[in-house]
């Protein structure tokens, strides 16, 4: 291989790295919320990933544009998400559950999901119903529209984020519930209202990282979020657990490191290049890169 193809290759393995990476940083920064403010390791994020996916999906190909699809996957993912609240987490923190039962508890909802899926769609991998649009070819690099989308679409809902959590009354208010949530509560903040704003914006933000994987992948498929689980905890830790700048950050690197790793390890090995940096993380610096908090 000559140095201007390895250059190509590399420069097209990184535009793939930070499309996949965007996706991979929407969901983290879900994941990242739930534990800063809910003290919740959910490993049921990314089947919710799938749900809000899926319910685009059906949404889609009953006629809806995609647009208009992803607004009612995504009210649907809340009423998802919002009935776990109501039915196990709540009860569980009015309990005082460990971590470790709401781990074993995400563990199994992520598995009630995911068979719920199968069961109710089946195994065989959907598709949007959306026109094929050729991948535009610049300098040599083949770059697929659905890709640029995501890295677009990516940006514009992370700047939305960054603003809802600087601006807002409600996005400071969960920056305090993160910070200590019993000095919130004496505050006067609606510790409450905050845990559902959290699961709102955690949904709109997982429906639309289903989404673009769905668009990128060219399949929607059961198991789709549930191998992007985790690529999401090693972001996740990477950029510091509860820091959602941190956590975007976090899935731009794990998106780039695995992509650049395909043409040494193959495709097969991209779970494996992230568990690789979420253990040297744990054990060179467990609190990750920047601090923890919103």
């Amino acid at each position: 291989m000559g140095t201007s193809e390895l250059i190509l290759r590399t420069a097209q393995n990184l535009f793939d790295g930070l499309a996949i990476g965007s996706v991979i940083a929407l969901a983290a920064v879900g994941l990242t919320l739930t534990y800063g403010i809910l003290r919740l390791s959910n490993f049921a994020h990314g089947d919710f990933m799938t749900l809000g996916a899926y319910l685009t999906w059906l949404v889609n190909t009953q006629g809806l544009n995609l647009g208009l699809s992803v607004i009612v996957g995504a009210m649907g993912t809340i009423v998802a998400m919002l009935g776990s609240e109501y039915l196990l987490w709540k009860p569980m923190r009015d309990r005082r559950a460990t971590s470790t039962t709401l781990i074993i508890i995400s563990i199994g909802l992520a598995l009630f999901l995911r068979n719920g899926i199968l069961m109710i769609w089946g195994a065989k991998n959907q598709r949007y119903d959306i026109p094929l649009v050729q991948a535009q070819k610049i300098f040599g690099l083949q770059l697929a529209t659905d890709r640029i989308w995501a890295i677009i679409l990516s940006i514009v809902a992370i700047f939305i984020l960054h603003l809802v959590l600087q601006k807002t009354k409600i996005g400071k208010a969960m920056r305090a519930v993160a910070d200590n949530i019993d000095l919130a509560r004496v505050s006067g903040i609606n510790v409450e209202q905050v845990v559902l704003w959290t699961w709102v914006i955690t949904a709109v933000l997982t429906t639309l990282g289903g989404v673009m994987l769905g668009l990128i992948t060219s399949t929607v498929r059961p198991n789709m979020g549930w191998f992007l689980i985790l690529p999401m905890f090693a972001s996740v830790i990477l950029g510091g657990i509860g820091n959602p700048y941190g956590a975007i950050a976090g899935g731009l690197v794990i998106g780039v490191a695995q992509e650049l790793s395909v043409p040494w390890l193959g495709p097969d090995y991209k779970l494996g290049v992230a568990l690789l940096i979420m253990i040297l993380i744990l054990l060179i610096r467990p609190q990750g890169i920047f601090k923890g908090t919103l």
